[in-house]
């Protein structure tokens, strides 16, 4: 399990030391995380071991929105001065969203329906 971790952190430095160097407007962790995902798909998939400490963190998820919760409330005035364009963004955000995870679906959903029509 340390050894999972220790990877996952050190695709997150490789991504924020890929952010800094080219200062580049994508935070690190993504630019990791995009690392990641491309040297688990040339591997063909996590191991057993990677697979375990993803789950494990992410039956913790919930801790890490205690950080932004705080954050809102001590930035609650400004968060009413600026809550049209927080509206906005939100809803925004929210159907792109929606919109992406659609076509997303659809696009997959006719290649499952190729893959299984083909001899």
């Amino acid at each position: 399990m340390i050894g999972a971790i220790t990877l996952l952190l050190v695709f997150q430095l490789i991504g924020e030391i890929f952010a800094r160097t080219l200062a580049l407007p994508i935070p690190g962790p993504v630019i990791g995380m995009a690392l990641l995902f491309a040297a688990l798909v040339a591997r063909g998939g996590p191991s057993g071991e990677l697979r375990n400490a993803a789950q494990g963190l992410l039956q913790h998820l919930s801790l890490l929105f205690v950080p932004a919760g705080t954050g809102v409330m001590l930035h609650f005035q400004r968060m009413s001065d600026e809550w049209l364009a927080l509206a906005l963004s939100l809803l925004g955000s929210t159907l792109i969203t929606i919109a992406v995870t659609a076509l997303t679906l659809r696009v997959l959903s006719r290649r499952r329906d190729l893959q299984s029509d083909a001899p």
